[in-house]
């Protein structure tokens, strides 16, 4: 079928919304009319050309809608269901089946190769074939999606409010309710704050740590992170050190907790540092290169430094549980979410570069 989707030509190519071809969904997939994707950081690296797929190819990866039609083997859903999209993983690894589906084996392949489930493509643009992006390429006006990669959306749900929580956002809040999991009157640093840091902070307040402090170089966003419950804040480029900034908060010790979400190494590095003995830090963003001194930074301090993937999450479970939250009142990322037209697709990429937005959420119809 032909379809409008927002095709990336070449490496470091622009975002063109073209019509493209999209074949029937195959065995364990089904076919969803896109309502809404939000953006995540993950799809501009990915058109810069950091991921192993062949261009041209689709991204998107936060995508929610309406299925349309089943294709063999699906029992789960039925043409008209409600769906929100995450990330794709294989269900029969040692990972899956012990219900850790974020360490699955083909992780990699089934979200970065191009790839769909069987390992084929169902995307085409003039004669050629089009990658996909974590087995869905959900900037498009309909998608090929596993069964794997779908949550199941309650009818009165917003889809757009749906949509960017199938990465990001669990993220951010799974690394504290899933990874971390701080006691209460527990003191926790998350640095960067951006959509995944102000989540994990959201999150830290559902769990009732009392320090929850905040670092970012921009004043703006410590403002809005202290609106989502920060309780301190740390202006990284006005503190000579942040570690020494954070003991002072904490009695002299350290931070229990740390979450650090800028995807730099030298700020994974300043997070490491700024907790205390027998302290956890999270490695969420995905920083390149760090290097540490093991015995006085780490093992000799009896530190823990954790890699985190998609929050330990598995959508499924989580993201209904944070909608559930978010119901309460007790998890309000709606505040985060800016909403465009699909055709403004460069605007919204453009505003999240510059700041001025934090999460967008592209809407098709």
């Amino acid at each position: 079928m032909n379809i409008k989707a927002a095709i990336v030509e070449e490496k470091e190519g622009t975002v063109a919304i073209r019509d493209v071809t999209l074949d029937e969904p195959k065995e364990g997939e089904v076919l969803v009319k896109i309502a809404a994707c939000g953006i995540c950081h993950t799809d501009e690296v990915g058109r810069l050309g950091f991921f192993p797929l062949a261009f041209p190819a689709v991204f998107g990866h936060e995508g929610a809608g309406t299925v349309v039609k089943t294709g063999p083997g699906v029992t789960d859903f039925k043409e008209g269901d409600k769906v929100g999209f995450s990330y794709s993983y294989c269900g029969a690894c040692e990972a899956c089946k012990r219900g850790m589906p974020f360490g699955c084996r083909a992780n990699r392949r089934l979200n970065f190769t191009g790839t769909h489930f069987d390992g084929t493509k169902r995307l085409s643009y003039r004669g050629k074939e089009v990658s996909s992006f974590f087995g869905q390429s959900a900037f498009a006006s309909h998608a090929v999606v596993h069964q794997n990669n779908l949550i199941r959306v309650a009818d009165d749900f917003p889809l757009y409010l749906a949509a960017p929580m199938g990465c990001g956002i669990q993220t951010g809040a799974g690394t504290v309710l899933n990874v971390l999991r701080p006691a209460a009157d527990t003191s926790i640093l998350i640095t960067g704050c951006g959509a995944v840091g102000l989540s994990a902070i959201m999150a830290a307040k559902l769990s009732a740590c009392t320090k929850i402090i905040a670092c970012d170089i921009s004043d703006e966003k410590l403002a809005f992170a202290a609106e989502l419950g920060a309780t301190h804040t740390i202006n990284a480029a006005k503190v000579d050190s942040v570690p020494e900034a954070v003991r002072e908060l904490t009695d002299g010790l350290g931070a229990h907790y740390a979450a650090d979400c800028t995807g730099s190494g030298e700020s994974l590095r300043t997070s490491l540092n700024a907790v205390r003995s027998l302290g956890v830090c999270a490695a969420v963003g995905a920083a390149q290169d760090i290097t540490f001194q093991v015995e006085g930074e780490l093992m000799g301090v009896a530190k823990s430094l954790v890699g985190v993937v998609e929050g330990y999450s598995i959508p499924q479970i989580f993201i209904p549980q944070l909608i559930h939250y978010y119901k309460l009142g007790l998890f309000p990322f709606d505040k985060m979410i800016t909403t465009y037209p699909f055709e403004d697709i460069n605007k919204a990429f453009e505003d999240l570069s510059t700041g001025k937005t934090v999460k967008a959420v592209l809407v098709m119809e």
